[in-house]
């Protein structure tokens, strides 16, 4: 079963329970693979990678919207972002820790020779191809950063 399938499954499983956090959740989901699957030149049908990529897309978008609601003193909705992170994170691989991370970044950081800031974009190339979808960029990013200056 694929990714997609799983999501509607679950997304089934919500709607007989009456979850409506779930279900609103799933549905925007489901919603973003489909938009992702008829944009550009023609409809393509996403693979598994694809759509945790969706996924993972949306997650971002909680993480700022949490933050941005913190920041407006609407702790209700920073609560209501944050729960529906959780529910995406379930469909996302599992998150690296900072120890993991930072002993990944070193590791390519000295064998690709990457030692200062002009070295980043390449560094970051390197780093995100091992890690894809394992950390977020931002971490990644700042991690890098602190390495190189």
């Amino acid at each position: 079963m694929g990714l997609l399938d799983q999501i509607r499954a679950d997304l089934t499983a919500a709607m007989r329970s009456q979850d409506k956090l779930v279900i609103s959740t799933l549905r925007s989901v489901v919603a973003a693979v489909q938009e992702a699957e008829v944009a550009g030149a023609s409809a393509t049908t996403l693979d598994d990678e694809q759509v945790q990529k969706v996924v993972a897309a949306q997650a971002k978008r909680r993480v700022e919207a949490a933050e941005a609601f913190d920041q407006g003193g609407r702790t209700e909705k920073a609560a209501d972002e944050r729960a529906e992170l959780k529910i995406l994170e379930s469909y996302l691989p599992e998150q690296l820790d900072q120890d993991a991370l930072t002993e990944i970044i070193e590791r390519i950081l000295s064998e690709g020779g990457f030692s200062t800031m002009a070295d980043m974009g390449q560094a970051m190339k390197a780093i995100n191809a091992e890690v894809a979808g394992k950390a977020e960029g931002r971490l990644i990013a700042e991690l890098v950063k602190s390495r190189l200056s």
